[in-house]
């Protein structure tokens, strides 16, 4: 049987969907990247039209590639921000590290003409004590290495969201996974910038 959460989602978001003029921007990723959707919807307003496909979906799952066709299969997109790492943790990073480059090979093969771009994951602190790591974080770190390597082979750009939070624990909300307003602020701002770049 594969590797499932006992609660599996996705969430699928289109903006402008009968808008065939305007580029699109598509953000891959789970509740971290949905949670600064919003500010970099508002960031990237009259430049991308955003969407985002926000998954508990490890990249080892083969379904993963049947989540990314709903919306490569309908709409053509500019840029595609993608992130996978805190989900999944029954999978071993080396079966993360396989999924990984099946699905970066699946999309640059599906949409050739996007721009993509990896987004590592960000870091996990202890929820009773914010100020300390999770020793989940040495996953993360390897999972960010593994991916980096992946990232550099293909000469995907690499948006540095983990440095962008792990001296800041007041980015952090009282769970230790995600963020609060001001985290969202800063990695909305870090992802807006990354995509301005990538996307010219």
């Amino acid at each position: 049987m594969t590797p499932r959460e006992y609660i599996e989602w996705r969430d699928i978001w289109v903006t402008g969907a009968d808008d065939d003029g305007t580029p699109r921007a598509l953000f891959v990723g789970d509740s971290i990247t949905r949670s600064y959707f919003d500010h970099v919807e508002e960031e990237l307003k009259g430049t991308f039209l955003c969407a985002r496909m926000t998954t508990s979906t490890c990249v080892a799952d083969k379904v993963m590639e049947k989540e990314m066709a709903l919306l490569l299969d309908d709409y053509r997109f500019t840029v595609i921000h993608f992130n996978n790492g805190l989900h999944g943790w029954d999978y071993d990073e080396t079966s993360y590290a396989n999924g990984l480059s099946r699905i970066l090979d699946y999309v640059a093969g599906r949409s050739p003409w996007s721009r993509l771009i990896w987004a590592n994951t960000t870091p996990v602190r202890q929820k009773d004590c914010i100020s300390a790591f999770s020793p989940r974080t040495d996953r993360v770190r390897e999972r960010n290495r593994l991916a980096h390597d992946i990232a550099v082979i293909r000469k995907i750009p690499i948006n540095d969201l983990f440095s962008c939070v792990v001296d800041h624990p007041e980015y952090f909300s009282e769970d230790g996974v995600h963020f609060n307003k001001a985290g969202k602020s800063v990695l909305g701002q870090q992802v807006s910038r990354m995509v301005l770049q990538e996307g010219k």
